[in-house]
């Protein structure tokens, strides 16, 4: 035996003999290894990936013990995630039942497992589901079929024995012979596209009873097509979720970006916890809204970061800074989730040992706020219309949250944000039953809502409730609460300006011509450029609607603001939000760079403050954060306050109480303090 193999065995202690990890190290053989945290209970984590592929001949030859005893070191965390099967569907470990990348030093799967056993960390996998090219390379009959006819390269069939026959066999491999604690299962809803195979129309002219399946959404009967390939990515969901928790229940398993802004829905599979990796750039921005689709879906909840940028900046740099990705876990801790980030594995499996440090002072950053932020729930406040009805009747794909009616979502939230509102983002299934709990629900640019929904908007506001509508489209599916008549139809994208404040900005349609009723107050104008200004129209208008209160925007807000945050519409925005909603429980003043979020931890009052200044779009590396302040800070209680105390410091401020509300300034905000109210 040569001395390069007898060390390797010898470091890896024989552990490619055992099917589970060997003992403890010595000196603690008669101890039991810590206990390992459930997915449900864990807050802070690290994920690895690389996506193995033909090139990778030698993974595990420099995946050490030391090399996971540092990592957990350094960061502390919960649980490791790391690479087993990539997009390319090749394992990076040597699976008996799978497509094994080409060539592997020892098994650096069970090194993995027996360090992070015995050190009490849990251990997930990052598993590629319905992506997996090498499957398709061996089994083209296992692929979707294009409604071109060709064989896609890339995604698996629903209808195909893809399930049965490799994913749900690896996983209960992985579960059996290795003993991980889960899967963050990727490339599933995001990759999945519409199946035109045999098996996929038959099934279809089964289910619906219609003949000829649409080829394009101009087609007749597009939306109960895509209704079917949608239900039929979550039979698949809930088939493999089952079969692998039948005999290995305590697998705790995530299809990544499953019930979230992808799918809009409520919970329908056994999944343990919801996670997503939330865009690489623009990355505050897309966490913001991310966290929000998440928070109220009953299920734990994790976001993931990523460590890195995919172009480098201009000075030559692509990973991320400590205090940017501290910033970033600040937004999804303020909204009670976990957080993860992501750092590239090397072809051979090992880790960039120099990458670990920033990691750790982002976890330092994490912990300081577990106590006052894990699990964490809202207080209504103000609630932001996600419509599953409407966008999946206006998407042309399975589940994909672009478009037009995302960009106008999306501008709608920033504009609510950085006007300091606590806004969570709720679909139909979140507020069916329960709007009076919401003192403003925003309805921004849906042109479709299913009638029972839309009659329970109204009598919510006609039992007192405030309902804000934005858009034409919109505000055409109420005109008598609003006490308008539409005049004509929506002028086109030509270019217009709204007048308030004795300022005016210039916007892009569409916009609607209204005529008032005699109840309905006008709120700011529009005109159309180069024309007289008597031809002025309402840019909004209010009308009370039996105890409370109906307004709505007669132009395209939220896309125009997310193509340009200009002042004066975020001003319009909020003085109209502050019509109908004139005492939130927290108000903040002194910038427009602060996320206020509105919690309940432990039954006490959790104001979070999260710093959000800078352009998120352009500036992809930061050296450092500006602070912001001083901030005027009102807190709404009904008896003066024991204290408030400003987190994580534990300092306890000074405030006058006065007309029911806690008054005090906080002078300078870094990134992220939560105000703890007693």
């Amino acid at each position: 035996m040569n001395q390069p193999l007898f060390f390797r065995l010898a470091l890896l202690g024989l552990l490619c003999l055992c099917p589970y990890p060997g003992p403890a190290a010595s000196g603690a053989e008669d101890s039991p290894p810590p206990p390992r945290l459930r997915r449900a209970d864990s807050f802070l984590g690290i994920h690895f990936d690389f996506h193995a592929g033909p090139d990778c001949k030698e993974i595990g030859r420099h995946t050490t013990p030391a090399m996971i005893e540092n990592i957990i070191d350094l960061v502390h965390p919960d649980y490791l995630q790391i690479d087993c099967k990539g997009h390319r569907g090749l394992s990076s470990y040597p699976t008996k039942v799978g497509n094994p990348a080409p060539g592997f030093v020892g098994d650096p799967l069970r090194v993995w497992r027996a360090v992070t056993a015995r050190r009490g960390v849990a251990l997930y996998m990052h598993y590629s589901g319905v992506w997996d090219s090498e499957a398709i390379i061996r089994h083209p009959a296992w692929a979707v079929i294009g409604s071109d006819g060709r064989t896609n390269a890339n995604a698996t069939s629903f209808f195909g024995p893809y399930a049965d026959q490799l994913l749900i066999p690896q996983l209960r491999e992985l579960a059996g012979d290795y003993g991980v604690d889960g899967a963050w299962v990727d490339g599933e809803c995001w990759a999945a596209v519409a199946d035109y195979s045999a098996r996929a129309l038959q099934a279809f002219r089964a289910a619906t009873g219609l003949e000829a399946a649409p080829r394009k959404s101009s087609e007749p009967h597009w939306f109960e097509f895509i209704s079917f390939q949608r239900e039929a990515f979550r039979s698949y969901l809930r088939h493999y979720l089952a079969a692998v928790k039948k005999t290995h229940p305590n697998m705790q398993l995530c299809s990544n970006w499953a019930f979230s802004e992808h799918m809009p829905e409520p919970v329908s599979a056994p999944v343990d916890f919801l996670s997503g990796d939330y865009a690489p750039e623009d990355s505050v921005n897309s966490a913001r809204f991310s966290a929000r689709c998440l928070a109220r879906q009953g299920r734990p909840w994790d976001l993931m970061a990523w460590s890195f940028i995919r172009n480098k900046a201009p000075d030559g740099r692509d990973q991320k800074t400590a205090v940017q990705l501290q910033r970033e876990a600040a937004t999804v801790l303020a909204l009670g989730g976990g957080f993860q980030a992501y750092y590239k594995q090397k072809r051979d499996g090992s880790i960039y040992d120099e990458h670990m440090p920033v990691m750790a002072k982002v976890a330092k950053f994490c912990r300081a706020r577990q106590a006052v932020c894990h699990h964490a729930t809202q207080v209504p406040q103000v609630a932001l219309l996600y419509s599953t009805a409407a966008h999946y009747r206006q998407s042309t794909q399975l589940f994909a949250p672009w478009g037009r009616d995302m960009d106008a979502l999306k501008g709608a939230l920033q504009a609510l944000l950085e006007s300091q509102h606590s806004v969570e983002i709720l679909s139909e299934h979140h507020l069916t039953g329960h709007m009076a709990d919401y003192p403003l629900i925003v309805v921004p640019e849906w042109e479709y809502l299913e009638p029972g929904f839309h009659n329970e908007l109204a009598a919510y506001a006609q039992g007192g409730g405030s309902l804000l509508l934005i858009s034409p489209q919109t505000a055409a599916l109420f005109p008598d609460e609003l006490g308008i008549a539409l005049v004509g139809t929506p002028q086109p994208a030509a270019p217009f300006r709204l007048a308030y404040g004795g300022g005016e900005i210039e916007l892009r349609g569409p916009m609607q011509p209204v005529k008032l009723g005699p109840a309905a107050r006008p709120f700011g104008s529009l005109q159309e450029t180069n024309t007289d200004p008597s031809a002025a129209q309402p840019a909004a208008s209010v009308q009370p609607l039996g105890r409370g209160k109906i307004a709505a925007v007669y132009f395209s807000f939220g896309e125009n603001y997310g193509r340009r945050r200009d002042p004066l519409a975020r001003q319009f925005l909020d003085a109209l939000v502050r019509e109908l909603f004139p005492a939130p429980l927290v108000e903040v003043h002194g910038s427009p760079d602060v996320d206020v979020v509105v919690n309940r931890q432990q039954g006490k009052l959790a104001v979070n403050l999260v710093n959000t200044a800078g352009d998120h779009r352009t500036v992809p590396i930061l050296d450092a954060i500006p602070p912001v302040g001083p901030l005027a800070v009102t807190i709404r209680c009904a008896t003066r306050p024991a204290r408030i105390t400003l987190e994580p410091e534990g300092r306890v401020l000074a405030f006058d109480y006065r007309a029911g509300a806690a008054h005090f300034t906080l002078p300078r905000l870094e990134l992220h303090a939560i105000l703890v109210v007693e």
